[in-house]
């Protein structure tokens, strides 16, 4: 069994070290937003096939409700966020382009829990870290799934199967990831110092499931706060709080395996083939949750910033709320506000409306002033190497994104396309100011056709 590596040498090989900018809200502790006058519930807020609405118009629902069914293995099941009537289904877009059929809910005016209320029954209470052995590993799963649990980093993988690895590839380790290296974001930081307890619970939970031998949560150096409600929390567990070298993209799942066990993860492999799982903090905590009070995912904690935000807030939010909704709640936009970026300004995605919906992917929404955009020209490259440099997957980003360019799909795969995880490291060091990231999403597209 790997050991965790010294804390001088807990990092990963290659990366960069973009600007925190975590200072505008780091301090913001958790509020829960009073719900909006009208929520948009996508039917597809996870890796895998969309959702089949169950409900239909004028039908009343409360908090909790399913409302879009999952019906293929890789997918997990959306619910109500709010109590109020349904509308008629209609199309939402995605952050990511993608237009998907949703489910609208007229608000109600009262809501069973709101402010300060909503935030106590989601987060606080008594999570215990002893007699969890009364749950068992097919019970685990099946509360991960009835919940709609899905990974709460980004990636949205269903939570589920994440839980029930093949017979062959036995668990030792399962890794709870509070790296949160996207520079502005501060969700996980606050809700680490707010709730260790079902972060933890819910780490021991997964452990049950998966038959982890144990359980490491990762911390970069820069949350002290965190690190410290951890370890306090922790004490007589045998979880271990891992401290690691500030470094992005140190939340990515092979990185952080990378930095804390010494493991490599083969290209086109999983963490489970190393024997890791790795969950997100929000969703170790979700699962807590769903496992202990049989409650699903409606909430997540949302991250506002940037320097174009009025006030910028870690915010508790009804999935399907608008991000115009958010926004407004944050004072509004500063009059030299320029990009409304969801997620990070290295792996997020620009928005071309403020009418997004929420999903349980949300990690936060930038909103970049005129100072913080780079405006260059693209030129041609250089050749320089530096986006090869930075590349923690080891790729040759350059060749990718002119094979994409090309529509050359052929030589997309043969430079293992599929590998990048889109972190966006090669853009940012790229002297050309190529539109990497962007050329490699095409790149995917053209290699699975």
């Amino acid at each position: 069994m790997s050991i965790c590596a010294p804390a001088a040498r807990r990092t990963f090989a290659r990366g960069v070290h973009p600007r925190e900018c975590k200072g505008l809200a780091e301090n913001s502790q958790i509020e829960a937003i009073a719900s909006p006058p009208k929520v948009r519930i996508p039917l597809l807020q996870h890796l895998g096939a969309t959702c089949l609405a169950t409900v239909k118009p004028r039908q009343e629902v409360e908090p909790g409700d399913v409302v879009g069914e999952a019906t293929a293995p890789v997918a997990a099941p959306v619910h109500a966020s709010v109590r109020g009537k349904v509308e008629r289904a209609t199309m939402v877009t995605l952050p990511n382009g993608r237009h998907v059929p949703a489910v609208p809910i007229a608000v109600a005016d009262r809501q069973p829990l709101e402010g300060d209320a909503l935030l106590e029954d989601v987060y606080g209470g008594d999570y215990p870290f002893t007699g969890l052995s009364r749950y068992l590993p097919e019970a685990i799963r099946d509360a991960a799934r009835a919940a709609g649990l899905v990974g709460l980093g980004g990636a949205a993988f269903p939570t589920h199967i994440k839980l029930a690895p093949p017979e062959r590839t036995p668990i030792d380790t399962l890794l709870v990831n509070g790296c949160e290296c996207e520079p502005y974001l501060t969700a996980d930081d606050q809700l680490m110092q707010f709730a260790p307890r079902p972060i933890l619970a819910g780490a021991l939970l997964a452990q049950r499931a998966t038959g982890a031998g144990r359980v490491v949560v990762g911390v970069e150096a820069n949350k002290p706060r965190a690190i410290r409600s951890l370890r306090r929390a922790a004490e007589g567990t045998e979880v271990e709080v891992a401290v690691l070298k500030p470094k992005y993209p140190q939340g990515g799942e092979k990185q952080l395996i990378a930095a804390l066990l010494q493991r490599a993860v083969p290209t086109g492999k999983l963490p489970l083939d190393v024997g890791v799982v790795v969950l997100n903090v929000g969703t170790a905590a979700a699962l807590a949750r769903a496992v202990v009070r049989g409650r699903p995912l409606a909430h997540r904690v949302v991250t506002v910033s940037g320097g174009g935000i009025r006030r910028p807030a870690n915010l508790l939010v009804p999935l399907g709320s608008s991000v115009r909704h958010l926004i407004e709640h944050c004072g509004g936009l500063r009059d030299d506000a320029a990009r409304v970026v969801a997620g990070g300004p290295m792996m997020g995605f620009t928005l071309g409306t403020l009418d997004t919906p929420v999903t349980k992917g949300t990690s936060g929404i930038t909103v970049l002033s005129q100072r913080e955009v780079r405006h260059a020209a693209e030129t041609a490259c250089v050749r320089c190497g530096r986006c090869v440099e930075v590349c923690p997957m080891r790729l040759v980003p350059t060749k990718l994104g002119l094979a994409a360019r090309a529509g050359n799909a052929e030589l997309a795969r043969r430079h293992h396309v599929a590998a990048c995880i889109e972190c966006g490291c090669c853009a940012y060091v790229c002297p050309a100011q190529l539109p990497l990231v962007q050329l490699i999403r095409l790149g995917k597209v053209l290699a699975r056709s």
